[in-house]
């Protein structure tokens, strides 16, 4: 075994490894999880618009 095989099974073991994570990626048992975490950017989105309103009372107080 030379370093070509090492190479070779190293870039075979990767390709296994991408294949595998995509296929974790996609599948339907994720996908409610990575939709939940989608969208947390903008689940604080109705408090948003009040906290101007607060730092102005606080200020004024």
């Amino acid at each position: 075994m030379d370093i070509n095989d090492l190479r070779g099974l190293s870039t075979l073991f990767l390709f296994m490894a991408f294949i595998g994570l995509c296929i974790w990626a996609y599948s339907s048992k994720r996908k409610k999880t990575f939709d939940e975490a989608a969208n947390l950017p903008f689940a604080d989105e109705e408090s948003a618009p009040d906290e101007p309103q607060r730092e102005q009372e606080e200020k004024q107080q």
